[in-house]
């Protein structure tokens, strides 16, 4: 440990050693001197390297870091891999000269879905020399050169720049302003149309937001590989919902607009165009759009000729890979995956291979389950699977082929509470399918994800465990690491006591206070998540430091991976298609029962829930429907009703309406509010644009003319991400846990 991070320790231990209190008006005084600390350090995150990036010349990676709770903007750092040095090389500060950042409604938005709750730069790229970086801040495009430590700020036109991107050959730039697309080019100095006539109801170049937030696709333009033309969305809001974000505190300021597509409601029309990147004509890429609703992904980059889009049908029961001829715009069928519940949509690929004549997929196997697939470039034709089921591949997170052989960097689940990197490395045209010999890049247990070189070889690992905070290394051709991008992150001022094992058939944790005393019987919090497409029980230790926290009070805290989280094979996930009422809340009975079974020191007649999202939805759901079991909850900006959430995620999970009334009838919180018997406490942002406000109104309401006993907590101004206001958070915790002890009780 350096010098200054044993002083940054001794800070934390010495602020915790310093006790603050803060009163529930409904139960004890609660210790929140580390809830303080964990909420201004975002979970002891700030200080740590995020997004490297290696430089095409392998000599440095580039990394934003954040200093600390009081400089809580990400800056950009840059490792040396040959002197080990790491400086700074750009802050907001020095771009800004001094004046505050001012994000735009729809920079704030973007931020949100990509759940950046820091200020600073969100991001940086790269051109392909590796010699300028490009940022943007308040709405401004800056171009950073590496070798004369000078930036330079693009006089864009007015309205902020968003979603801004090099051109392959590094001579312009483009990014969406006033809903168009615009380039600027670097020598000239001057900035072009591309797209004209956008709108707030007609964009241009902008990702929906049921792409941004649920199919993580974030840019509505992409570029051509000889940036010559670029494919630009055309997102039509013409009959979707509109939606009002108003701030109940400040009456005077104008609800914000948003456009929000519910179940068996009108979707965005969306469809694609390529264009001249000087402007001109637009040609439309060619698709039945009536079965097709939904564009999840677009593939046009340098190492690939080939131009591709993933297509969904609006039950997400069908994914489509088409080629597009760009002179035309006529599309090719590649390939289809069908599921009779739903198909996963996996963003990041397909990844070309001339070596290999074909693509790489991370598709289906008979069963549903995943596995990486080579398929014929032309036909999408089935030739061999790469890596199979049986290994738990979860992505590909690179590929690149040479005259001499083909290697394939990808994550997989050796168990779902871990991620680990492996490498395939084949032969080009001699591939050896299904061989169990591929290299692993990660090392030792826990949580681990990488970023690559362009020449696929070099990489960076973060990598975090039970016992470790995240750390970031960068390794060199030969797969030895080179040194660490150093943190200046607080650690935190203990290592949570959690035992992460499968018990029956639910992998489960358990975090007992730091002064267990085995001779006791502890009520319990369960900490719940349990959606689709998530993992809650990992192993890595950010996840179980306010779960301590929480056990510390006098409680033992659990969490178990219910039916529908995925890792556990095609037919563990989909147990939930129409189901989201009975079949998780039923697995999280039958998981804390076996744990109680295990552990008797679990008072299984004293047992709270916490959740928040569709974990608060699992909290409400689960003193409504099973107050047997559990006596309290907290319940966090809840789905209570359906309906009321986005096209693109419940559909895909509960089905269309009309037809699958009854699933939407089942899964709703509000029929059983007259049942409700147990204390409840209702908590949310009501400027959540994500999960709205209304959604615990609507319980509200419902709770209230049953005549039940309920508690409310409304956080004004607060969005989705809660975590993002350290005061918020602080409190939040606090008043949770004293709700539990007043409810629950202490240790008998």
């Amino acid at each position: 440990m350096n010098t200054l991070a044993r002083r940054l320790t001794l800070a934390v231990l010495l602020a915790v050693a310093t006790p603050a209190f803060a009163a529930d008006p409904k139960g004890p005084d609660v210790d929140t001197s580390f809830l303080k600390l964990f909420a201004e350090t975002r979970g002891f995150m700030l200080g740590r390297p995020v997004k490297p990036k290696i430089t095409p010349d392998g000599n440095a990676v580039l990394f934003l870091r954040a200093e600390g709770p009081k400089k809580a903007k990400l800056r950009l750092f840059e490792f040396n891999t040959a002197t080990l040095q790491t400086r700074e090389r750009l802050s907001p500060e020095s771009l800004l000269k001094g004046a505050d950042e001012n994000l735009s409604p729809e920079e704030k938005a973007r931020r949100e879905r990509q759940r950046v709750s820091v200020g600073g730069f969100a991001d940086y790229h790269l051109d392909l020399s590796g010699r300028f970086v490009l940022v943007s801040l308040s709405g401004r495009l800056f171009v950073f050169d590496r070798t004369t430590d000078k930036s330079r700020e693009l006089k864009t036109g007015e309205g902020g720049a968003i979603d801004p991107q090099w051109s392959p050959d590094g001579a312009r730039i483009a990014y969406v302003r006033g809903f168009d697309v615009y380039t600027y080019d670097l020598a000239s100095g001057k900035e072009s149309p591309v797209t004209t006539g956008g709108t707030a109801i007609k964009t241009h170049g902008l990702a929906e937001f049921v792409a941004q937030e649920e199919m993580s696709r974030f840019s509505g333009y992409w570029w051509s590989p000889d940036s010559k033309t670029i494919i630009y969305e055309e997102a039509d809001h013409t009959g979707v919902e509109t939606w009002w974000i108003a701030d109940p505190l400040k009456p005077d300021i104008k609800p914000q607009e948003q456009f929000y597509p519910r179940p068996g409601k009108a979707n965005v029309k969306v469809r694609l165009g390529i264009i001249p990147a000087t402007g001109g004509k637009t040609t439309w890429i060619d698709w039945d759009r009536t079965r097709w609703e939904y564009l999840a992904a677009v593939r046009w980059k340098d190492y690939q000729e080939t131009l591709t889009i993933q297509l969904q049908d609006r039950k997400q029961q069908t994914l489509g890979l088409f080629s597009v001829d760009p002179k035309t715009g006529k599309s090719s069928q590649l390939l289809l995956e069908r599921d009779n519940a739903w198909v996963n949509l996996e963003q990041n690929q397909p990844w070309f291979s001339g070596a290999m004549g074909g693509f790489f997929w991370l598709g289906a196997d008979p069963e549903g389950n995943p596995e990486i697939q080579l398929r014929l470039g032309g036909t999408g034709k089935l030739t061999d699977v790469m890596v199979a089921a049986k290994h738990h591949p979860d992505s590909i997170l690179d590929v690149h082929s040479s005259r001499f052989d083909t290697i394939i960097n990808y994550a997989a689940n050796p168990d779902p509470t871990q991620q680990w990197i492996y490498r395939r490395k084949e032969p080009s045209r001699n591939v050896n399918p299904g061989s169990d010999k591929d290299d692993i890049l990660s090392r030792g247990d826990g949580v681990h994800t990488a970023t690559f070189a362009p020449d696929g070889w070099r990489y960076t690992i973060t990598s975090t465990s039970l016992k470790k905070m995240p750390e970031t290394w960068a390794f060199n051709r030969d797969a030895n690491r080179v040194g660490d991008l150093a943190s200046v992150a607080m650690e935190p001022p203990f290592v949570p006591q959690v035992k992460v094992e499968k018990v029956g058939d639910y992998w489960t944790a358990v975090v007992r206070p730091r002064g267990f005393d085995a001779t006791r019987k502890y009520p319990v919090i369960v900490d719940v998540y349990g959606g689709p497409k998530h993992q809650h029980v990992v192993q890595a230790m950010r996840n179980w430091l306010i779960p301590q926290w929480l056990a510390d009070q006098g409680f033992i805290v659990v969490a178990i991976e219910n039916r529908g989280t995925s890792g556990r094979g095609r037919d563990w996930e989909r147990a939930v298609y129409e189901k989201f009422g009975t079949v998780p809340i039923e697995d999280q009975v039958k998981g804390l029962h076996a744990l109680c079974d295990k552990y008797p020191e679990m008072d299984r007649d004293r047992v709270g829930i916490v959740g928040w999202s569709f974990g608060g939805y699992m909290a409400a759901n689960a003193v409504l429907r099973k107050p047997d079991i559990f006596k309290a909850a907290v319940a966090g900006a809840p789905v209570t009703d359906w309906e009321d959430y986005d096209t693109h995620y419940t559909e895909r999970y509960m089905g269309l309406l009309p037809e699958n009334r009854k699933a939407y009838d089942e899964g709703s919180l509000l029929p059983l509010a007259k049942d409700l018997s147990r204390p409840l406490l209702l908590v949310h942002g009501t400027a959540d644009d994500n999960v709205y406000y209304r959604h615990t109104l609507k319980l509200s309401k419902a709770l209230f003319l049953a005549g039940r006993e309920f508690d409310v907590l409304p956080l004004p101004g607060v969005t989705h991400m809660y975590s993002a206001d350290p005061a918020v958070a602080e409190k939040l915790w606090a008043r949770t846990v004293g709700f539990f002890k007043k409810h629950l009780g202490e240790p008998r």
